[in-house]
């Protein structure tokens, strides 16, 4: 059973997670021939005053919270 995570800072539409979630499991599907009901995606989505590199949070280096 194909289980794919994705971790991503927070801030997509309802649409734009619903088309991730089914693009990913589309190319699951195809590259690894599973059968789709099988295959797992989970979508993980971190406040981006959770998220740093390089000492600098997304947040901070958008403008935003600190």
């Amino acid at each position: 059973m194909p289980l794919v995570e994705i971790t991503m800072v927070e801030g997509r539409t309802p649409q734009q997670l619903r088309a991730l979630l089914s693009e990913v499991h589309e190319a699951v599907v195809r590259a690894v021939q599973a059968p789709p009901e099988s295959v797992r995606v989970l979508v993980r989505e971190i406040p981006a005053t959770h998220w740093q590199a390089g000492g600098t949070t997304i947040a901070e280096r958008r403008g935003g919270t600190q």
